[in-house]
């Protein structure tokens, strides 16, 4: 990932951080984002002093303000001059996973759930478009909550089917690679799942993903860890 650009939004944690450290670890310049200042700046320390480098960078963004992911791209090709990977990583869950029936959820709940996780990501792909490198990969998280009716996952598993679609019809309209990413259960304060897989663990996928995986056969496509597992044995 030498002399690579990459965003990361949603940075400061879980998947997000881990995906950042791999990534400048990796070598490539790593731009993140996240809604609290602190956590950004405190994020962006603590990756270039675990990578030994400077390679990682981060502003304050929110993904509902197509301003601030204006700034944040704007910053990323300051950088690099493009974006050779975009992780359209952002998103909230506003409840207990397995507790939260969609015959309850409240309309401001189910707003803003939609508003960070869907039209954040179609605003962050849309704003980065421009600025993709040629060979440029997007990678979109996802999971089987959004393919798979499960009781009580609320507004969260229907903007994971509509993240789906967006990476379908962006896939089907850019010349970049687009996919999306499942990684399966992974230990975040977003799935609020302790007994699941290391977010570090799932790294290497996210840059297999990005760099390895043959361009034509993730575009448009779900990967996930079976195909990734059986791709790099």
């Amino acid at each position: 990932m030498e002399g690579k650009t990459v965003v990361i939004t949603g940075g400061t944690r879980g998947i997000g951080r881990a995906v950042a450290e791999a990534f400048a670890a990796d070598g490539a310049a790593v731009v993140i984002c996240g809604r609290n200042h602190a956590d950004v700046y405190r994020t962006v320390d603590r990756l270039n002093e675990s990578t030994d480098s400077e390679r990682v960078s981060g502003l304050r963004a929110d993904v509902r303000d197509a301003g601030d992911i204006e700034e944040l791209i704007d910053h990323a090709v300051d950088r690099g001059g493009e974006i050779d990977v975009l992780v359209a990583n952002a998103a909230v869950n506003h409840g207990t996973p397995g507790e939260m029936p969609l015959d309850e959820e409240s309309d401001s709940v189910y707003r803003d759930t939609m508003e960070t996780n869907v039209h954040g990501v179609f605003t962050t792909v849309k704003r980065a478009a421009p600025y993709l490198a040629p060979s440029a990969r997007v990678l979109i998280p996802s999971g089987s909550v959004a393919r798979e009716a499960k009781p009580g996952m609320g507004a969260y598993a229907v903007s994971k089917a509509a993240v789906e679609g967006l990476a379908r019809g962006f896939a089907a309209d850019l010349d970049s690679s687009v996919c999306v990413v499942d990684p399966g259960l992974v230990a975040t304060e977003l799935t609020g799942i302790e007994k699941a897989r290391d977010p570090d663990d799932i790294a290497p996928m996210y840059q297999w993903v990005a760099s390895e995986a043959p361009p034509e056969e993730i575009d448009g496509e779900i990967i996930d860890l079976k195909t990734w597992k059986q791709s790099t044995r």
